[in-house]
């Protein structure tokens, strides 16, 4: 009896001790028991021992509830249990890049309040199932990377919140179901690529007037003709439509308008601009060209066409003809002997022809006759046997050819009046930014050569290297590194949609100020030619994995005019009369306030560029002045005063003028560095000799940098 009483009071414990674990967290427990491996043991603190899961790996709660179950990236071996359905307040799901199979499985679904469901990167399959539509409130749906197959269910249209759809790289079929674009209204991303959906795309796809970056719908098997409605999305979507079975003319209509070919590539049944397969009858035969992203439709002849096949009309050439050809070849080859023979009597290589003295011509600039010679360093910069369709390597260390540049993902970053950037990210995961210039400037190849590869040379911590160049007729692009977190001005302001800003500390807004010092003094001082930016400013500096400054867009001015693009440099330079006239008194009551505000860019210029052409490395110091005051005060470059506004420049002299206290000028955001106010103090002091008026009076950024180096030094 005392044994079987010992019995009894140990399952008694043991069944409190089970029993304390709510509902939830059996729930979980129940999905731990799917796992068969976690070799990180991402799952080791999930036990019966503990009242609620909240404190367990990768579970978040709120009010003792389950709101997110994420354990991504730990290598989680097995199946989705149903049981994760029984999390009534489950929100976010995140297992991407895990071992996962089997099936997803409905039960799933029963979380209603379900937002956030990522699975990318398993080995899941089947169907998806029309219990989808249940979750109403579902916003961020990425599957891709996976097996399933099977077609949408229709049922998904009634999640009206759908921002993600990303199902690439699946083995989904079938059609888009109908009211697809008009029922998903707010759609942001858009991925179907590499499925076998097929059919129509359909016509309300142009109403998602909300998406951005690529919609990808490639590499599927789409067909009949390319909707025009699809023109009604945003200008800076790029639309991937490449390998399907589509046909017919491309519409020229919005967003479809001033694309490369190789937005349709892979689809031979298309037609007319930019490719060079025209839609007529004479041309249904012919095949359309290799084509390649960024570029129109100028890429290097791939052979002859077929229309030049057909001009023979079918017929071979007569004898007659084919003498009368081979008679004009020798002719020509003999005239082109004689002309090399004449240039080469008259254009002798430099480093062998002297001048009286016995001065060899292959050092330093100098020209003699028709004898036209550039230092070493310069000959050396210039490629040898450059041909005009190929991607010019201007590192050693690029080990991607044109190819692989441009068959990889592009996503558009911005437009500009200087063309558009790309963000491409090679197969390797190898991340670059790449900047079309333009469409004209033929004739200029070699100015643009000379121009390019003297930029390349460029190479600084604080300044982004040029990596190589592309140049044909029609087409430029200019290939950078893609430099990571964002620009200086966003960093400074944020930017309107930003749901979170982080402001920088005065540590790190120092360590910005000291690179973008030293990234000027380099060009002005160091670089080959001595450069000027002309037109620095915040969205012009980047910043880096660690938030070191990398100065952008130097000497692109002088390209995009080679290229044949539209630089809005100068135009930037020139703002308001009224505005520069601020610099021809140091009195406050004659600073003049502009009442509109169009064209920021143009309140980094220095008053000298209403008046001067040529920049001068002084207008760079200026630049940066503003840049540093925008920096202390956490203020745009125009300041509302009352009922108008003024430039930074001007308001900061008013202050300075009516003895504002010190806490009226600096950031808010710097209230925590209070103990640094000395050194803030004289960062406004340089700002000030920086923004001078008269340019003389402005410091060399050597001289800034230095001064910046000892005051941080002296602080630590």
């Amino acid at each position: 009896m005392l044994a079987l009483f010992l019995l009894s009071l140990v399952l008694c414990k043991s069944g409190i001790l089970v029993g304390s674990l709510n509902d939830e967290g059996l729930a979980l427990l129940s999905f731990k028991q799917s796992i068969r491996e976690d070799p990180e043991g991402s799952m080791s603190n999930w036990n019966y021992s503990d009242e609620n899961p909240c404190s367990w790996n990768g579970v978040t709660c709120k009010e003792q509830r389950v709101i997110s179950v994420s354990i991504p990236k730990k290598k989680l071996s097995g199946f989705l249990s149903s049981s994760l359905g029984d999390l009534s307040q489950l929100r976010h799901v995140n297992l991407r890049n895990n071992n996962l199979f089997g099936s997803l499985p409905v039960g799933l679904f029963q979380a209603e309040g379900l937002q956030s469901l990522v699975l990318f990167g398993n080995s899941l399959s089947g169907p998806v199932h029309s219990e989808i539509g249940k979750l109403k409130f579902l916003q961020n749906v990425d599957l891709s990377y996976n097996f399933f197959n099977g077609s949408i269910p229709t049922s998904l249209l009634q999640c009206k919140r759908l921002r993600t759809l990303d199902l690439g790289q699946n083995n989904f079929t079938g059609s888009l179901p109908d009211g697809f674009g008009a029922s998903l209204v707010s759609l942001e991303k858009l991925d179907l690529s590499f499925n076998k959906f097929s059919g129509p795309i359909p016509s309300d796809v142009g109403n998602l007037s909300n998406l951005q970056g690529t919609v990808d719908l490639s590499h599927n098997l789409f067909s009949g003709p390319i909707p025009a409605s699809l023109g009604n999305l945003p200008e800076k979507v790029y639309i991937d439509l490449t390998y399907n079975k589509l046909t017919g003319p491309i519409p020229q209509t919005g967003a479809l308008m001033n694309r490369g070919p190789t937005a349709f590539i892979g689809n031979p049944g298309l037609c007319g601009p930019p490719l060079k397969n025209p839609c007529s009858s004479d041309a249904a035969g012919a095949n359309s060209p290799s084509s390649y992203p960024f570029l129109p439709n100028n890429y290097p002849p791939q052979g002859t066409s077929d229309n030049a096949r057909k001009n023979g009309s079918g017929k071979g050439l007569s004898k007659s003809v084919v003498i009368a050809i081979i008679v004009s070849d020798i002719i020509g080859i003999f005239l082109i002997g004689l002309i090399f023979s004449y240039c080469y009597s008259r254009f002798l290589p430099c480093s062998k022809r002297k001048d009286q003295n016995g001065y060899e011509f292959g050092k330093g600039w100098k020209r003699r006759k028709e004898c036209l010679c550039f230092t070493k360093d310069e000959s050396e910069m210039l490629s040898d046997n450059v041909e005009q369709y190929d991607l010019v390597t201007l590192d050693s260390h690029v080990s991607f050819d044109l190819d692989e540049l441009l068959k990889a993902s592009a996503f558009v970053l911005g437009k500009s009046g200087i063309g558009i950037v790309y963000k491409v990210v090679l197969e390797d995961g190898l991340p670059l930014a790449v900047r079309r210039l333009g469409e004209g400037g033929s004739q200029r190849f070699k100015e643009f050569q000379i121009e390019v590869e003297a930029i390349g040379k460029i190479r600084h911590p604080n300044i982004v290297p040029l990596r190589a160049y592309y140049w044909s007729v029609d087409e430029k692009l200019l290939i950078y590194d893609y430099i990571p977190n964002g620009n200086l001005s966003t960093a400074i302001h944020g930017k309107p949609g930003m749901t979170s800003f982080a402001p920088l500390p005065w540590s790190v807004r120092v360590k910005i100020m000291k690179g973008i010092a030293k990234g000027l003094a380099y060009l002005h001082e160091c670089s080959p030619k001595k450069y000027v930016h002309g037109d620095l400013k915040p969205s012009n500096v980047l910043l880096g994995s660690n938030l070191e400054p990398k100065i952008s867009d130097f000497g692109l001015g002088r390209l995009a005019n080679i290229a044949g693009g539209s630089p809005t440099l100068q135009s930037n330079r020139i703002a308001s009369e009224k505005l520069h006239q601020r610099q021809q008194s140091n009195v406050p009551s004659e600073l003049a306030t502009v009442s509109s505000v169009a064209n920021f860019g143009s309140y980094y210029q220095a008053p000298e560029a209403l008046k001067v052409v040529k920049p001068s490395q002084k207008w760079d110091a200026y630049s940066y002045g503003v840049i540093l005051l925008e920096m202390i005060t956490g203020r745009m470059p125009v300041v509302q005063v009352g009922a108008s506004e003024m430039d930074i420049v001007s308001w900061i002299q008013l202050c300075i003028e009516e003895k504002k206290p010190l806490a009226d000028v600096l950031d808010p955001y710097l209230a925590d560095d209070a103990d640094k106010e000395e050194e803030m103090i004289a960062v406004l002091k340089i700002a000030m000799a920086c923004t001078h008026s008269s340019p003389e009076r402005r410091p060399t950024m050597r001289h800034v940098s230095d001064a910046l180096e000892r005051l941080t030094a002296s602080s630590d």
